[in-house]
């Protein structure tokens, strides 16, 4: 059981991938060295924690864990958040989408696997 009674729950897994323009990999990697507290503050408000990127030729892969009851409501109000807006002014130029993705910046992974 949790603080108040309320039963621990299993976080969700969720994984995406985008491009790295290799342009821009040296000002992403730069952003990244000191994310805005700001941003780290949002993300912890919308229930996500054990949020890792990594880049390997030209992707990046995030993954992230989420332990509310909505995802695409706290994503939403993270997302519509001042200061996430200006850090995505910054990131995003540095993102290309994928060749199979509909113009989403970073597009949603399957998971195949896990093992606890």
């Amino acid at each position: 059981m949790a603080e108040g009674g309320r039963a621990l729950r299993t976080p969700q897994r969720v994984a995406a991938v985008t491009r790295l323009l290799p342009e821009k990999e040296a000002e992403y990697r730069e952003l990244h060295v000191a994310v805005w507290p700001g941003v780290l503050e949002a993300l912890k408000r919308a229930n996500i924690s054990n949020y890792s990127i990594f880049l390997r030729d030209g992707y990046l892969f995030s993954y992230l864990e989420y332990s509310g009851d909505d995802y695409q409501a706290d994503y939403a109000r993270m997302a519509a958040e001042e200061t996430f807006q200006e850090w995505w002014k910054l990131t995003d130029p540095c993102q290309g989408p994928l060749p199979t993705a509909d113009n989403e910046r970073w597009a949603p992974a399957e998971e195949v696997f896990h093992l606890d």
